[in-house]
């Protein structure tokens, strides 16, 4: 693929960096293709070489990128990419048009982990956590039936994910939701982008949140699984 279709560049050299890793993350280049070099990276988007330099050492520290003496530039492949990267994360964020690939990765993690972080939830959740968790519910259901609310009920749809996340009470967990919030949100955009109607979606986060209020970790593993089952389905993964 070529540079034409990248939309311009205005500022320094993170704002490049971010244009560049968002072509990537959108499958603009695939892994094992061969990357712009820095020559022509400078000329399209009128930039000096030490400015391109340092955006392309931002893509390598984030592993996208492998620069290779006597090879050039080449895209990595997708499993040596550091996605929980703070930078990722911002480059990730508002982005809706992810790599397929990228996203079926996202949403095996998502499978495999949010069923475990729902249980830590029925445990650990207090009065407060509960309260956010039913007014992001709440949002969700008061928005599902407008169409042109449909960017606000993704909204309070991934602010009920990360309630959940941070719900648990665990270091860790907490702030592996802060990071995947964009991913998160991409793979909400895209699942529900094309259905009409939101009420299944809406009952199996409902069933999330009864069994987190209720303390029942094992209805609150099922139930996170069930949500997740329906994204596969809007995601068109199965």
């Amino acid at each position: 693929m070529t540079l034409d279709t990248l939309p311009a560049h205005h500022g320094g050299a993170e704002h490049l960096a971010r244009l560049l890793a968002r072509a990537l993350l959108t499958g603009h280049w695939q892994p094992g293709d061969v990357f712009p070099k820095e020559l022509d990276i400078g000329k399209h988007f009128a930039v000096s070489r030490n400015q391109v330099r340092n955006a392309l050492a931002s893509l390598t520290a984030a592993g996208l990128i492998e620069r290779t003496a006597g090879r050039g530039t080449l895209v990595r492949e997708m499993s040596e990419w550091h996605l929980l990267d703070p930078l990722m994360s911002e480059w990730m964020t508002g982005l809706v048009n992810l790599d397929p690939q990228l996203v079926r990765a996202i949403y095996a993690f998502r499978f495999s982990a949010e069923p475990t972080v729902a249980r830590l939830a029925a445990q650990a959740a207090t009065g407060d956590d509960i309260t956010q968790l039913e007014a992001a519910f709440e949002g969700m259901r008061c928005s599902a039936g407008n169409p042109d609310a449909r960017a606000q009920h993704i909204e309070f749809d991934v602010a009920f994910h990360d309630v959940i996340y941070q719900a648990t009470h665990n270091l860790v967990w907490r702030q592996m939701g802060h990071l995947l919030r964009p991913s998160i949100m991409a793979l909400v955009y895209r699942s529900q982008h094309d259905i009409k109607t939101l009420d299944d979606s809406l009952t199996r986060h409902r069933h999330v949140l009864d069994a987190i209020k209720a303390g029942d970790v094992n209805a609150a593993d099922n139930a996170a699984r069930e949500v997740l089952r329906r994204t596969a389905i809007d995601l068109g993964i199965v």
